[in-house]
């Protein structure tokens, strides 16, 4: 027969069994979560890994590109510099520069005047008392109705 005692210790033992059966449960449960979290984790270790790598070649462009633009700029400002240095040169000598231009122009002018003075004189000698030089200098004309017209006249 059973007393109330073994009742009572037969009850927490069975009370024993099923705790210890829940946090055995549980601790299955608990390290399949952490397998699954340290697998996810490692996941993203390796995609960050790739995420900084191609950070720093994007930095590292950017370097190349920033230092390309100093130089680019430090030539501007050479450039700069040069053309302010020929803008005074150039003020300098643009009254000389417009004197020699009204001299050169003033004695062309003059050499072609005497040229065609000459020429033309030659032509008026050639062409005796009728005015016109003898034949056709250039060839007649045509009006709308197919005759030549002579002295300039509308076509």
């Amino acid at each position: 027969m059973l007393n109330a005692v073994w009742v009572a210790v037969i009850a927490a033992a069975f009370c024993w069994a099923v705790l210890v059966a829940a946090a055995v449960y549980v601790l299955v449960k608990l390290a399949r979560l952490i397998n699954q979290t340290s697998a996810a984790v490692t996941g993203l270790r390796e995609s960050s890994d790739a995420v900084i790598e191609r950070a720093h070649a994007t930095l590292d462009a950017t370097a190349g590109q920033l230092s390309r633009t100093d130089e680019i700029t430090a030539s501007m400002d050479q450039v700069a510099g040069n053309m302010a240095e020929l803008t005074g040169r150039v003020t300098q000598f643009a009254p000389l520069a417009k004197l020699a231009a009204a001299q050169a122009g003033s004695r062309f002018a003059r050499v072609s005047a005497l040229v065609y003075g000459v020429r033309h004189a030659a032509e008026l000698r050639s062409a005796g008392p009728g005015g016109r030089p003898p034949g056709p200098s250039r060839p007649p004309l045509r009006g709308e109705a197919g005759r030549a017209i002579e002295g300039g006249g509308r076509r």
